[in-house]
């Protein structure tokens, strides 16, 4: 039975698609105003690891992401960079389209882009207005009457006072409330604008989901999410939006994934420690990342220390090392590939429990560990077993000796030059038979932090 938390409800629940065994999942994606960080993919592994999971447990799952290709801030970026919005958009999709996939999350079933769907959401727009519910101004804005909609507040749990403290004003002498919002924005000079009945302009950002859901899906959908920040207004407005053009429930089950901090700090621009997609691929594999970020549960915030990605890369490293004595060791068979199967499912299925999941980990490695050393070739079972059962959550995917090797090669290139000359001299004594000599150089090493490990093929070098 898989369970759910349900941010609408505010309690876990057991699913149960709309229609049957059909499941039709929204998660919102990414304004492409700029470069992709490690919020963006930590929300798209979510949403990927929860279809992957729904659909392990027997459903037919449709899944959408949509990528925002037109705003305020989007205009801004091109505009600086002397190109059309168009353009950069594009580039900007490619670009995060590639990081995606380096950190190995699946694409969607659908992709939906908002400039793509302009008509549908002048035709949704105007089903509002016919209904009372949205209202047009003399300057050829629309806007959405919030006080029309009661159930307004319904996800976030406000009242209209609470959300009046929690909107942003808009300097505009036309809204009937500072609460109403936007669906359609007048064409201001030198941007981008569409036809409409209102005159030229571009749509407002909340509408774009709500139309793009009813599209894709029609009245309703089983599962929207996104980051919890998304909650007010964005998902409030959504639902507002959506069923006052329907009547109807919007989506059954509403989930949001915790957000991203760096050493206790939100993670912004403004601060100046956003971790860019494009710097954390040269640093670590995607496994690394995946391990790092899964240790958590998908609701909690996730606090980036300076070592929580190294700390991850050494448990991938000496994983990836147990797998490998596997195969260099024992013949390859399909022996017992369900072992570990069940107990990471139950864990999966109760809200996605990756925590849990990886903690299994270290328990089922000590035993490879130990087994390999009995020369015990019941091994291969466990191989084979935690291969199968944690591809779900996309780890040991890789070759290993290609991620060994990456790991230490990265190591090897971080050890400064004078900790390098000083093992080789050690390294050269022992050759030579000079044990006191090699002594020396070893304890020299000690005191700068790093220890060398030998083996039949040379040395490594370790900071401790």
């Amino acid at each position: 039975m898989l369970k759910i938390y349900n941010s609408l409800t505010r309690q876990k629940e057991e699913f149960k698609p709309i229609n049957g065994n059909k499941v039709n999942m929204y998660a919102c994606g990414i304004t492409v105003s700029g470069n992709a960080h490690i919020g963006h993919l930590y929300q798209a592994m979510i949403y990927d690891i929860i279809r992957k999971v729904l659909k392990k447990n027997g459903y037919d799952v449709t899944y959408a992401r949509n990528y925002t290709d037109i705003d305020d801030k989007i205009i801004a970026a091109s505009n600086k960079l002397g190109i059309d919005s168009k353009s950069y958009a594009q580039n900007m999709i490619k670009k995060i389209d590639e990081e995606m996939k380096y950190f190995q999350i699946d694409e969607p079933d659908l992709w939906l882009k908002a400039t793509e769907n302009v008509d549908n959401i002048i035709n949704f727009i105007k089903k509002l207005i016919e209904k009372g519910f949205a209202y047009p101004t003399k300057n050829g804005d629309v806007y959405y009457s919030v006080e029309k909609f009661p159930k307004y507040g319904c996800l976030s749990n406000r009242n209209l006072e609470d959300a009046m403290n929690g909107v942003r004003i808009e300097n505009d002498e036309e809204k009937r409330s500072p609460l109403d919002f936007a669906l359609w924005k007048s064409a201001k000079p030198g941007e981008p604008h569409w036809p409409s009945p209102w005159g030229e302009g571009r749509p407002g950002w909340h509408i774009e989901c709500s139309c793009m859901n009813y599209n894709a899906f029609g009245d309703q959908i089983d599962i929207h999410g996104g980051g919890r920040d998304l909650i007010f207004p964005h998902h409030e407005n959504e639902i507002a939006q959506s069923e006052a053009l329907t009547g109807k429930q919007f989506a059954k089950y509403w989930t949001h994934n915790g957000l991203i901090k760096v050493n206790g700090q939100k993670m912004s621009k403004s601060l100046g420690n956003s971790i860019i997609l494009e710097d954390l691929r040269k640093e670590y594999l995607p496994e690394v990342v995946k391990f790092a970020l899964l240790q958590n549960s998908y609701r909690s915030d996730i606090n980036i220390t300076d070592n929580l990605f190294p700390q991850a890369e050494e448990h991938i490293y000496n994983f990836y090392k147990v797998l490998n004595e596997v195969e260099k060791n024992f013949e390859i068979t399909t022996a017992c590939e369900g072992k570990y199967e069940k107990q990471v499912d139950e864990v999966l299925n109760d809200d996605f429990n990756t925590a849990k999941a990886l903690s299994f980990l270290f328990e089922i490695f000590k035993n490879m560990a130990n087994k390999i050393k009995a020369k015990d070739s019941s091994v291969m079972a466990d191989y084979n077993g935690v291969k199968k059962a944690y591809k779900i959550l996309g780890l040991f995917i890789n070759n290993s000796e290609e991620v060994l090797k990456a790991i230490e090669s990265k190591k090897q290139n971080s050890i400064p030059a004078e900790i390098k000359e000083l093992a080789e001299n050690r390294w050269q004594a022992k050759l030579n038979k000079d044990w006191a000599k090699a002594d020396e150089y070893r304890n020299a090493l000690t005191q700068k932090g790093y220890t060398i490990k030998d083996s039949k093929d040379g040395y490594e070098i370790v900071k401790n």
